[in-house]
């Protein structure tokens, strides 16, 4: 299975402003990419690409003043099986742990999973460690939070998620992995492209965030706000929650002034020069479009 990823969007700066950005695919996976996610700018701008601690590809550029241009648009091979599901997975004592996971059992900016144990252990502790209790954690975030754009804010915490009920796709995470956390499952922040191959279309493109689990030797993906497995799920920034992998991070005032974000199935019956010519100009993916697709992500 073919998708064709990308994105565009307007900054207004009212004066030159240095940015960070995360907006690359995450390396080291083994997806056939036809074209480049590199970042593209109008008027030209110099991008220097870095990686973080977390092993993200990320970017740094000064925005001039007035209004600049950012896209990517290419092409991923994707296996077309929803994300894995192991029911067997067993949890892993602390002591057993990798070292590099650990960090994901402390508290962090968003997840506050020390002032959760109390909580956490009230609603989970009588379920089955391992893969049952991470989606009877799941399974409860998605029945407890109510989605809305409306309910968003950037300082919105774990905590404030719980209190309140409502959020967009980063709070759900963000109260799941708090949990996952107080109950000593090792738990990370994760954000990318979400198809709606093989779901119900929910309207116009965005990024979507996620969370990823450790059990069994390996990390899993699991989605509090769908609490389904998916297809097209694509991976592009991880942390130990949003402050680590923001899309944008700005020393200086701006104004977003247009966002379009696509991952659409296309025809892989094309010749791959086909598909690369579609890639050489500003993104207009109509013409390849098998089925829409959306995600949702306020970083």
């Amino acid at each position: 299975m073919l998708i064709r990823i990308g994105f565009e969007f307007g900054v207004d700066c009212p004066k030159p402003t240095p940015m960070l950005l995360a907006l690359n695919r995450y390396p080291g996976n083994a997806r056939r990419m036809i074209g480049t996610d590199h970042i593209r700018t109008e008027p030209e701008t110099a991008v220097h690409p870095y990686t973080d601690m977390f092993g993200n590809r990320c970017a740094r550029l000064q925005a001039p003043m007035g209004t600049l241009s950012l896209w990517s648009d290419c092409i991923v091979e994707d296996t077309g099986r929803p994300d894995e599901f192991d029911w067997n997975a067993r949890q892993h004592e602390i002591m057993d742990l990798p070292p590099e996971t650990l960090t994901y059992l402390a508290a962090s900016r968003y997840c506050e999973s020390d002032e959760l144990v109390e909580t956490a252990w009230e609603l989970f502790g009588a379920t089955p460690p391992g893969w049952a209790r991470v989606q009877a954690i799941s399974n409860w975030v998605h029945n407890h939070v109510t989605f809305g754009y409306r309910f968003g804010r950037p300082t919105k915490t774990a905590i404030e998620v719980l209190r309140e009920g409502t959020g967009v796709c980063r709070d759900f995470s963000h109260l799941f992995i708090a949990l996952c956390r107080a109950m000593n499952i090792p738990a990370r922040y994760a954000s990318g492209y979400l198809s709606d191959i093989g779901a119900d279309a929910e309207g116009a493109g965005d990024f979507c965030a996620w969370s990823e689990v450790f059990l069994e030797g390996r990390w899993y993906a699991f989605d509090a706000r769908h609490n389904t497995p998916r297809i097209g799920r694509i991976l592009m920034v991880r942390g130990r929650d949003a402050a680590d992998v923001a899309m944008i991070t700005a020393f200086g005032s701006y104004q977003l002034t247009h966002l379009k974000v696509w991952t659409d199935q296309i025809d892989d019956s094309l010749p791959e020069s086909e598909l690369l010519g579609a890639l050489q100009a500003r993104p207009a993916t109509e013409a390849l479009v098998l089925q829409q697709s959306s995600g949702r992500l306020h970083a």
